[in-house]
């Protein structure tokens, strides 16, 4: 290609990226870069063309500068930047041209298809690196030694590729801040140098094969860490023991360790910092859940889902509830039966996200904390009127109490949630017909209930709605034939993206389909419903 040509080109990828780039935290200096033709010598521009020639780049859209793109320093002219995310397809060589960029100080080269690709040992050339993300492109083998050669780095993601061998060589990375190797197949154990280097502030080594037991030395009362992701891994020995000495953390993930002992949360009581704890998928020590006085108290997130929590009296804790900055709970997939303390137990706390389904809770659910907006309870026994409390939560949008066994009437405020879900109970009466105009109303499902009467004409209004079932209610009817030409109609027109399924599966099975854009709707057995009255437009 022509010199003139490859800087016309490489001036308006440059362009197109400008913004992005000036609007996005960096290490790099506003003050240090031009984007334009002046900031890039001749001998870069081709460089950076000779690179992307290295592969299929016909899924980069050049128009889209937050995907792809590079910017050149003004007082060198050399690339310090390349952001190529998503649209490379081929091999990374290890003469690849890409090393020739001395200056180079971003390199986000994520969601590509490096095909059959490992990792260059001549990364460790591009001395000059501070950003090195790698995630998500299927690479092989191990990662070289030479990445230790980076001595100027602070983030490097490997996450997501199919790397193998020990943990890399990058203690001696002093400015290191970031570090995520999730998702690959990394062995052996974690060196205890790791947890005290002196920048490390973000760790993730979820979902790899590594084992233990991992050490961490005393001196670790100085750690940067606050985030750390252990999760999905093979430790063996007592892994909270040296965590606890991490007092700096906040964020704690240590879901499906695999490990062969239940966890003692007493052993947490060190970090006081602590905001979020993931424990799902692990057994615990009953006792340690007994007393709150060992449970960090600043805990605002807390998963113990998936537990197999059957000692704890079958009940879950009151001490729960009082941790004043606690704002999501998820307690699904256990076998908690009911609530220490009184019914109005929950009110006063702060948590705003609360999921105990597939447990064995039964009587009267619970009053919903008053700052609530998240309330899943689906697949348990409870049994009574759904409280009418949960219409005086006003942040309350999305309502899951499927799979139970309540009965009386559907509450009133239906129009107030964006989704409501209350399949399969015994619940009667009719659907109420509040459904005001500009509800944000997206999914209702009030299947097999026992309920009665006519689909409100109101429901008309529900123009963001994207999924809807009333079937198996034997004794709902149809609103008449004109009502529901209009609604059918209607609703076909509402969205973009999906069909209109009605179905009426005991009258003369007659499929009604309407392949409109829309949301699903299922009539099904519903036998007082007529197949006129949805076939009529």
């Amino acid at each position: 290609m022509p010199e003139t040509l490859l800087r016309l080109h490489f001036l308006s990828l440059l362009l197109l990226s400008s913004c992005a780039f000036l609007s996005s935290s960096s290490t790099i200096d506003v003050d240090d870069v031009v984007v334009g033709l002046v900031a890039c010598l001749p001998r870069q521009i081709e460089a950076f063309t000779q690179f992307t020639n290295e592969f299929d780049t016909r899924s980069c859209n050049h128009s889209d500068y937050s995907n792809n793109g590079a910017w050149c320093d003004n007082s060198t002219g050399a690339v310090t930047k390349i952001h190529l995310t998503g649209c490379l397809s081929g091999t990374l060589k290890p003469n690849s041209s890409l090393f020739g960029f001395q200056q180079l100080r971003h390199l986000v080269l994520s969601n590509n298809n490096f095909i059959s690709s490992t990792l260059p040992s001549k990364f460790g050339n591009l001395n000059r690196l501070e950003v090195l993300i790698l995630s998500s492109n299927g690479l092989l083998g191990e990662v070289p030694s030479s990445i230790s050669n980076l001595s100027q780095l602070s983030i490097l993601k490997l996450s997501k590729n199919k790397l193998i061998g020990s943990f890399p060589l990058i203690s001696n990375l002093t400015k290191l801040s970031v570090l995520s190797l999730s998702q690959n197949l990394f062995t052996g154990t974690i060196p205890s140098s790791i947890f005290t280097m002196p920048s490390l502030f973000y760790l993730n080594v979820n979902d790899n094969h590594l084992t233990g037991p991992h050490e961490v030395p005393d001196s670790s009362t100085s750690s940067s860490l606050e985030f750390l992701n252990l999760g999905k891994n093979q430790f063996e020995g007592k892994i909270l023991e040296p965590i606890s000495k991490l007092i700096n953390l906040k964020r704690l993930d240590l879901s499906f360790l695999n490990i062969s002992y239940p966890i003692d949360l007493r052993l947490l009581s060190s970090l006081k910092s602590l905001l979020d704890l993931y424990l799902s998928g692990n057994s615990l020590l009953a006792t340690s859940l007994s007393a709150d006085s060992d449970i960090p108290p600043n805990l605002e997130t807390l998963d113990m889902s998936d537990c197999d929590l059957t000692e704890i009296n079958g009940k879950i804790p009151k001490w729960l509830w009082s941790l004043p900055r606690l704002s999501m709970v998820l307690l699904s997939n256990n076998f908690f039966n009911g609530f220490q303390g009184p019914r109005n137990l929950l009110v006063d706390s702060s948590v705003q996200m609360l999921d105990m389904g597939f447990n064995h809770f039964e009587g009267e659910i619970p009053l919903p904390p008053l700052s609530i907006n998240t309330f899943y309870a689906r697949n348990n026994t409870f049994t009574g009127d759904i409280p009418l409390s949960f219409c005086n939560r006003t942040s309350l949008t999305v309502l899951d109490l499927s799979y139970n066994n309540f009965t009386g009437p559907i509450p009133q405020c239906l129009n107030d949630f964006m989704i409501v879900k209350l399949r399969k109970n015994n619940l009667e009466g009719s659907l109420p017909d509040r459904f005001n105009v500009g509800t944000s109303l997206r999914t209702i499902d009030v299947g097999e209930n026992r309920l009665t009467g006519k689909l409100p004409r109101s429901f008309l209004n529900c123009s963001s709605l994207k999924f809807s079932s009333v079937d198996h209610n034997v004794e709902l009817e149809g609103c008449g034939n004109r009502v529901w030409a209009w609604s059918v109609a209607w609703i076909g027109n509402s969205t973009s993206h999906c069909f209109i399924q009605a179905r009426v599966a005991h009258q003369d099975n007659v499929p009604v389909k309407a392949h409109k854009p829309l949301v699903f709707f299922q009539f099904s057995l519903n036998l007082r419903m007529s197949v006129k009255s949805l076939m009529v437009w």
